[in-house]
């Protein structure tokens, strides 16, 4: 929904022009585990969320935000192009969500604002990950990260209509267990970005430790909601529900 990260410098020499700590979003080409989400039977304009491919025994799940409402209408599109007659990695069909139901917008449930989904395969009988690669679920290991996120805005928000990325660092939302981050550029379809840390500019992989969501649906209300942006930390929970998306269970909680 909204975006952040400080522009501290911090290591800013030093690291590859990629890497380098900055303020704001630019664009880029994307990857291909990281993609958007949309409607079928929608112009594939209207993605409305981001998502990516995590890795899974199957090789066939995404991670987003759970305010993203998936349904099994829903598909994603890996290393979405604007207007291109062809997809780089195809168009993927949502088979199943599964989103924690305690999740909510505000208070302790905003903790919880993160989804999973299986995917089905491809005419070819071919699984996600076996073509786009995936990034590794990884507990967050700390509110302080150095995180590379890479997300689709909205084409309404964002006439290129093309992928983003900021690598900046975090630090904790206050009373939440959740990220924050500064970086101009995260507005309406950035939510579900994954926050990876060790980005790989070869592999074009990370270690997940969030994705873009949380309270608001992922940002302050206002002024600064296209500058800051939350996402909720990788403990048990998220790992529980990751469990739930494998074993294809409805999660139960009290």
């Amino acid at each position: 929904m909204t975006g952040a990260g400080d522009d501290d410098g911090t290591g800013g020499d030093a690291a590859p022009p990629a890497q380098r700590i900055t303020g704001s979003a630019r664009h880029f080409d994307g990857v291909p585990s990281v993609g958007v989400l949309f409607s079928v039977g929608e112009d594939m304009r209207d993605h409305h969320c981001t998502a990516s491919v995590v890795h899974s025994p199957k090789g066939n799940l995404i991670v987003t935000a759970g305010h993203c409402s998936v349904g099994s209408d829903a598909a994603f599109v890996p290393d979405y192009r604007s207007g291109a007659d062809r997809q780089p990695y195809g168009v993927w069909a949502v088979d199943r969500a599964f989103v924690d139901p305690r999740r909510s917008d505000t208070g302790p449930g905003s903790d919880l604002d993160f989804a999973f989904a299986t995917l089905r395969p491809d005419g070819r009988g071919r699984q996600v990950e076996r073509v786009t690669g995936a990034n590794r679920l990884v507990r967050t290991p700390g509110y302080v990260n150095r995180v590379t996120v890479i997300g689709y805005p909205d084409a309404d928000d964002d006439p290129a209509d093309q992928a983003i990325r900021c690598t900046t660092m975090t630090t904790r939302l206050d009373d939440r267990r959740q990220l924050r981050m500064r970086c101009d550029g995260y507005v309406s379809g950035t939510s579900g970005s994954p926050w990876l840390t060790h980005f790989d500019e070869r592999t074009k992989t990370g270690d997940l430790v969030g994705v873009l969501g949380g309270l608001n649906g992922g940002g302050p209300d206002g002024d600064e909601s296209a500058q800051i942006s939350y996402s909720p930390v990788n403990d048990d929970e998220i790992f529980k529900l990751y469990l739930d998306a494998i074993n294809g269970r409805e999660p139960q909680r009290a």
